[in-house]
């Protein structure tokens, strides 16, 4: 039996490093991989793909191989590859486990994303990870122990760096994860998408938010964590529309 190879592995999240999620992720790829973890000091859901320019940032070690900054987990991304691996890139960049889920349109919200996005930004082999309907307490192990079967299997994805896997994870139901299927990007909306209050002094404010609906679209990612199954979708960051370029570059269009 061919011996698994030991990765060098950049873990992040965009909950905090304190999250159920990336220490479940980080116990279990210890067991094989030499990893680091560099997450946000607090919570950064729905942060995107931004960094931090306009102002200094911290980066603090709380243990040996973990540390936290103050900024984006994109951010974190970045100090981790100049700082820690000092510009030799790690094997792979993991992002997750998100609490809840990162299907569909929210992955252009996404933090979790962003710091996969960054990872395949910089030629680093990169997976996002969420489990879909995450509540408090609910136990991440198996779910942890489903991406460290896709680490181990990853050369037979066959990706070129600029794609990256965005893993969805049904909520646990206390037995291991094996059924999946590899989807595309689902569809959803929100009610009240701003809903507006007012506080005790009589002023305005607004809070974005709602109740997300999704449309159940035949093999997409939603549908495939709706039936209880993981759902594996590959993304590029290149945003480039080919079949209209050509369109485009075929019509005489007079501006």
């Amino acid at each position: 039996m061919k011996k698994e190879k030991q990765l060098k592995i950049l873990i992040t999240n965009d909950d905090g490093y304190y999250s159920d999620g990336i220490k479940a992720l980080a116990k279990e790829l210890s067991k094989k991989h030499t990893i680091k973890v560099v997450a946000p000091d607090r919570e950064q859901s729905a942060s995107s793909h931004s960094l931090t320019l306009n102002h200094p940032l911290r980066m603090t070690q709380i243990e040996k191989n973990w540390y936290t900054t103050d900024g984006t987990p994109t951010d974190c991304v970045m100090l981790a590859i100049h700082l820690l691996y000092k510009g030799k890139k790690p094997d792979m960049i993991l992002s997750g486990i998100n609490h809840g889920a990162n299907m569909g349109d929210d992955v252009t919200y996404s933090g979790t994303i962003a710091a996969a996005i960054e990872g395949s930004i910089l030629q680093i082999p990169s997976i996002a990870v969420s489990m879909a309907n995450y509540k408090p307490g609910m136990p991440m192990e198996r779910a942890a122990k489903f991406v460290s079967k896709v680490v181990k299997s990853y050369d037979l994805f066959n990706l070129t760096p600029e794609t990256f896997l965005n893993i969805n994870l049904p909520e646990d139901n206390g037995k291991a994860y094996k059924e999946y299927r590899f989807t595309k990007l689902g569809f959803r909306h929100y009610k009240d998408v701003v809903i507006h209050k007012t506080d005790p002094r009589g002023k305005s404010y607004y809070w974005i938010g709602g109740r997300p609906k999704w449309k159940i679209t035949k093999g997409s990612d939603f549908d495939a964590v709706h039936s209880g199954q993981v759902s594996i979708t590959p993304l590029a960051i290149n945003f480039t529309d080919s079949e209209k370029l050509t369109e485009l570059h075929n019509k005489k269009i007079n501006i």
